[in-house]
């Protein structure tokens, strides 16, 4: 994945669970973990900000840029 999810880091710095973050933006746990994971194609930018305000960090110290261009596998394009 040319993006790299930094949301585990984050949780561990600040001292807080999934759970309570979850409790506090307002989506599942299984969502939360989809998307600390990297597994996720997107993430609406409502819910970036309530990550990012509740972690009280910016948007790059949770979603970083590897440098590389990753292609479309999607058989639909």
């Amino acid at each position: 994945m040319a993006i790299k999810v930094y949301l585990s880091e984050i949780l561990k710095e600040r001292g807080m669970t999934s759970k309570e973050l979850c409790a506090k933006v307002g989506i599942t746990e299984a969502n939360l973990s989809i998307l600390r994971s990297g597994k996720a194609s997107g993430v609406r930018f409502h819910t970036i900000n309530k990550i990012c305000y509740y972690l009280d960090c910016g948007v790059g110290d949770i979603l970083r840029f590897d440098g590389r261009l990753e292609e479309d596998t999607d058989d639909e394009n």
